[in-house]
């Protein structure tokens, strides 16, 4: 295989990859230098030998993930307030026809759904994600990570029980995630308090992000009147020369809060019933570079 032949290849699977490494991670630079390093892996390789490319570079991207994990984790010792996942743009429409697939999709790289992956060990991790995101087999992922298939089942389980039991449930309908959403963004904009308290479910959760280099919740704040009151004055104290743009975030319609072009934060809602169970704010600066020029 040539190397412009071995291009075309990696460049056939790179949104795969790229998947399954930010599932992995939850971050979109670390998951791009992942992906990089698998290409450096396949174009050194002796692709000769290689008889499924896609499932080689699944398996070099998710070993370099672990790896890179491991290392994260110590680093989020240290992380100040909430974590989220970094925002991940996702176009699943015109990709992924099939509207229970999207629905898979959507899911797995949901800010929910890695949250709570953050608290399994690197090997259930990257187990979950495989199979449940991208349905490989037991004896697939078993070769992946040098298991042995039993060993592999049973990390599934207990990864599979722990997210279960620990993950928010929410409507998907991105239809109707649209429409709260904007509702909610009117209310908030409008100062229209009771019209906010009508979106929010009682024991409403708002989860902020700054990493410490912005402003934000240190806490996650709880309760309607907590969540509703502390929006509104975010709201009256705005940014300056503010505007937003509606975009696809990890699976789901959120707003770009932009200051002038620069991007200055990202709200998304998880929904239940009409309702607003969760306000995610991601305002850590290093975590929006990506979005600069949507």
């Amino acid at each position: 295989m040539t190397i412009d032949a071995a291009t075309e290849v990696f460049e056939e699977h790179r949104a795969v990859l790229q998947g399954v490494a930010y599932r992995m991670l939850g971050r979109v630079a670390d998951a791009e230098d992942v992906v990089q390093e698998a290409w450096l892996r396949w174009s050194g390789a002796d692709r000769a030998d290689v008889r499924e490319p896609r499932g080689f570079l699944v398996r070099v991207t998710t070993r370099l993930a672990v790896d890179r994990l491991r290392q994260i984790k110590a680093r989020n010792e240290a992380y100040v307030g909430p974590w989220l996942p970094e925002p991940y743009v996702t176009a699943f429409g015109g990709e992924v026809p099939d509207t229970a697939e999207r629905a898979v999709l959507a899911d797995s790289v949901s800010f929910a759904v890695l949250v709570v992956l953050e608290s399994l060990s690197p090997l259930e991790r990257a187990v979950f994600v495989l199979r449940e995101a991208f349905g490989h087999p037991y004896a697939e992922i078993a070769a992946m990570l040098d298991r042995a298939e039993p060993a592999v089942r049973q990390l599934a389980g207990r990864a599979r029980k722990h997210v279960e039991e620990r993950r928010a449930r929410y409507d998907v309908d991105p239809v109707q995630r649209r429409d709260v959403t904007e509702r909610f963004l009117a209310a908030a904009a409008d100062g229209d308090l009771d019209g906010l308290l009508s979106l929010l479910a009682p024991d409403v959760r708002l989860v902020g992000d700054s990493g410490g280099k912005a402003k934000a919740p240190l806490r996650v704040l709880e309760s309607a009147d907590h969540v509703g009151r502390f929006l509104l004055g975010a709201a009256r104290k705005g940014v300056e020369d503010m505007s937003f743009r509606f975009v696809e975030i990890n699976g789901g319609p959120a707003v770009l809060t932009l200051s002038g072009k620069e991007p200055d934060s990202v709200f998304q809602l998880d929904v239940l019933d009409g309702r607003i169970q969760c306000v995610y704010v991601v305002r850590n600066p290093d975590k929006l570079r990506s979005l600069t020029g949507l």
